[in-house]
């Protein structure tokens, strides 16, 4: 994707010293661009934990790359497996609810294993990580080709007039390598004339829709209006919502969906309105082991403060802000689960499938379900 015009991926390795990974800090948008250079696995796991980096396949990529640090860091007094061992362990602890991170870890370290010497194991775990990078961005664009489909459907049942379509949190490019998942389908409706118009939810407590959303989204040009997180279901209520586009972290294969908390809210109330509600999400975020979403994915608490503050541009400085007595308790719930009765649909890479295990199976044949 580009900002102002010149292409970005949201991690790269630095262009002239591969000891080095850059990545867009996202705690800065969209009031400032900044990159930062990532150095070390400390460096890796903070940018994940603290959220420098977010979103199910840029988790995974930056633990890729975080991996590949691991493997340059071992020193020559240093068991090198024991290394890599403690460096998967850490950063797999950084978001336990992100598919993608274990998923990345464990691709990682069965590349390094394959493969003897020091030298080896540092190019075959750059080599890994520049592939789970370019796979993640190739995912993401076979996503949006098969996504818009659906959005080419109800353009024609329109006549023309605009699709709306209603997302939420951030499941953009900013949250994966490249073209995102939710907002691919989107991204390619909107480059093939398609007009679209896309209802984006603020998203509390950190607002990545109103943050991260509408900024890519306006860099695109794509037609957006911001709305609190709680007006989606008057939206559609009123006939103004065609479509129902949202991310995942991750995915059982049974089909049920934890995402950003609040998705499970609008997956109720596209039910009661008759509206399609998909997800969008690649193969990386299916978790082929656990069966029960709702009991079974751990939900990642953050800091309280993330309800109780919240931030944003005061003249010519971010400023941080508290919003309720400064005594009061907050609980910080990341995510919930959308059970996959409750689900239209899932977008992959692959083509679009329901949300139970014989359709998801059935799509990905070689998977060994659990």
């Amino acid at each position: 994707m580009k900002v102002n015009g010149i292409p970005y991926r949201t991690i790269w390795p630095h262009p002239t010293d591969e000891r080095i990974i850059q990545i867009i800090d996202q705690r800065h948008l969209p009031h400032r661009f900044v990159v930062e250079d990532l150095a070390s696995v400390q460096d890796v796991f903070t940018a994940i934990k603290d959220m420098h980096v977010r979103g199910a396949g840029l988790i995974g990529a930056t633990a890729g790359y975080g991996m590949y640090l691991a493997a340059m860091e071992v020193s020559q007094s240093d068991s090198f497996d024991t290394h890599v061992k403690n460096a998967a362990e850490k950063l797999k602890s950084a978001r336990p609810t992100a598919m993608n991170l274990f998923w990345a870890v464990d691709k990682q370290r069965e590349a390094i294993s394959s493969v003897n010497s020091k030298d080896e194991k540092i190019s075959i775990a750059l080599q890994t990580a520049k592939e789970i990078a370019d796979s993640d961005a190739e995912y993401c664009r076979r996503i949006g080709e098969h996504g818009v489909t659906l959005i080419e459907e109800i353009s024609r049942r329109k006549g023309g007039k605009p699709v709306n379509i209603l997302t939420h949190c951030n499941a953009g490019w900013l949250a994966f390598v490249d073209f995102g998942s939710a907002t691919a389908p989107v991204y390619a409706a909107h480059d093939k004339g398609i007009a679209v118009h896309v209802w984006v939810d603020e998203t509390r407590p950190r607002n990545q829709g109103a943050a991260l959303t509408c900024w890519e989204l306006g860099n695109h040009g794509v037609p957006h209006t911001l709305i609190t997180d709680n007006a989606g279901g008057y939206l559609m209520q009123q006939g103004k919502v065609d479509l129902v586009i949202v991310g995942s972290d991750r995915t059982t294969h049974t089909g049920d969906v934890a995402n950003k908390v609040g998705t499970y809210l609008k997956a109720l109330a596209a039910r009661d309105n008759n509206i399609p509600f998909y997800v969008a999400l690649p193969s990386s975020t299916i978790d082929w082991e656990t069966a029960d979403g709702v009991k079974d994915i751990p939900i990642e608490q953050r800091d309280p403060d993330e309800v109780k503050y919240v931030e944003g541009w005061c003249g010519d400085e971010v400023k941080k802000v508290r919003i309720c007595p400064e005594n009061s308790p907050a609980a910080n719930y990341a995510f919930d689960v959308t059970p996959a009765r409750l689900v239209t649909g899932l977008i992959t890479e692959r083509g679009i499938c329901n949300a139970d295990r014989d359709s998801i199976q059935k799509l990905f044949p070689k998977k060994q379900v659990l």
